[in-house]
């Protein structure tokens, strides 16, 4: 790719940009905050790192939006973090308000761009995104589930004592308490997991993986994830850029899969130069179904939430 731009130069931005970077995924990386000065230090800290990561891509930052100029792929991880105690759901008022100011820069300076929301509610913001634009489906996504799915991978590489790179989860559903961990579809080198594992440890890793970010949020105090989410937003962009038609789990709006329609939720999906090419249905049994259907009335909750903060507007 040409370019692509950060909005947003917190630790989820900054990161974001170290790990687009060090993959050499674009000739250019840009970061935009609103603070002065905040998006040009990060970009500079990354720059000077090049010789050492042995990679090309320039990076620059800015207060002003217009520096997203023509970026083929927008990344939004602007707005307030959770704090200990919050839900994502929590933010939902203030992040709306700035990814509509966001929205608006984005339409008048790259308006062929793709969207990839980072920012919580992550699920309800994409959604707003895709009403806001008025963009195709394909160019309008959200990052949860490969986050999700990651750390699943992690606590069952943990548990096992095996290698994580031998490990594929799989997690759907709203990117919060009510996400679906799918041990059916998680297995290492091909093998479910439950010839490694006792059933009472696979639930413990279903717990775990539903509040992950909340364990990190408690334990560091004054910061929620940011490394974990970067290399999963890289690994989106990869997908995207190298159009490697992957599976991955997204953050997509449903148009009748799943027996479900105008909503943004995780599911599987086919990352490629085209965005979120195809959405991946797969056939669930009872139980999976009930869990994932508990989700999208989460997730419709908090979508009656946006209508009545929009309507404010």
């Amino acid at each position: 790719m040409n370019k692509i731009a950060i909005i947003g130069a917190g630790r989820v931005g900054e990161s974001t940009a170290q790990f687009l970077a060090t993959r050499d995924l674009s000739r250019e990386v840009v970061l935009s905050d609103i603070r002065e000065g905040a998006a040009e230090g990060a970009a500079l800290d990354i720059q000077e790192s090049a010789s050492l990561f042995g990679f090309d891509t320039r990076l620059s930052g800015d207060s002003n939006n217009k520096i997203i100029e023509d970026a083929e792929i927008i990344i939004v991880t602007a707005g307030i973090p959770r704090k200990p105690g919050m839900t994502r759901a929590d933010v939902m008022e203030t992040n709306v308000n700035v990814l509509d100011s966001i929205i608006d820069d984005v339409l008048k300076y790259a308006p062929d761009s793709m969207l990839l929301l980072v920012s919580n509610p992550v699920d309800t913001l994409t959604y707003h995104a895709l009403q806001r634009t008025g963009w195709d489906r394909s160019r309008v996504i959200g990052q949860a589930g490969v986050l999700d799915s990651s750390r699943m991978a992690a606590f069952v590489a943990l548990e096992t004592g095996l290698s994580a790179k031998d490990v594929n989860a799989m997690v759907m559903g709203g990117h919060g308490d009510v996400m679906v961990p799918m041990t059916r579809f998680t297995t290492i080198s091909g093998i479910g997991i439950e010839h490694f594992l006792p059933p009472e440890k696979i639930e413990e890793i279903i717990q775990r993986t539903r509040v992950g970010g909340a364990e990190i949020l408690k334990l560091r105090g004054t910061s929620s994830a940011y490394d974990a989410p970067a290399a999963a937003v890289a690994e989106m962009v990869e997908a995207i850029a190298y159009d490697r038609k992957s599976v991955l789990p997204t953050v997509a709006y449903l148009d009748g899969e799943y027996g479900q329609k105008d909503i943004t939720i995780g599911v599987p999906a086919v990352l490629g130069e085209k965005g979120m090419e195809r959405v991946i249905e797969l056939k669930l049994n009872e139980e999976e179904l009930g869990y994932f259907n508990t989700s999208v009335d989460s997730i419709r909750q908090e979508l009656v939430t946006l209508s009545e903060i929009t309507s404010k507007a």
